[in-house]
């Protein structure tokens, strides 16, 4: 179980992540990026950020693309922002886990529709 500082260091790294990208990548470019989650190590000098990219085949390409490209920017924008002893070194794994729920509620959607008297 997480203690309560790192549960707290985790969401404020999610919130500033997130707002640290919604600023400085275009959305035209890269589609809209969201941050889902973010999971920090126990020494909180690394994390991995969880990213959900939604637009076309080229936006979530791009998007990745220049999230790897522009790592070392947004780690230290924020570093900037959240005072921590150290900048936690940033590693961006794309996330499709809403895109999988979505695609299970279709599922049932379709089974229950199949299921009732027409």
């Amino acid at each position: 179980m997480q203690s309560l500082r790192h549960q707290r260091v985790r969401e404020l790294l999610k919130r500033e992540i997130g707002e640290v990208i919604r600023r400085e990548i275009p959305v035209r470019d890269a589609g809209l990026i969201t941050v889902n989650d973010v999971a920090v190590s126990g020494d909180l000098q690394s994390a991995t950020v969880f990213v959900g990219i939604i637009g076309t085949a080229e936006q979530q390409r791009n998007g990745f693309e220049t999230l790897g490209k522009e790592r070392l920017r947004i780690q230290g924008l924020v570093g900037h922002a959240v005072v921590l002893k150290y900048t936690p070194k940033l590693r961006f794994v794309l996330d499709d886990s809403v895109e999988r729920g979505n695609r299970v509620l279709k599922i049932i959607e379709e089974i229950e529709r199949s299921r009732s008297p027409s």
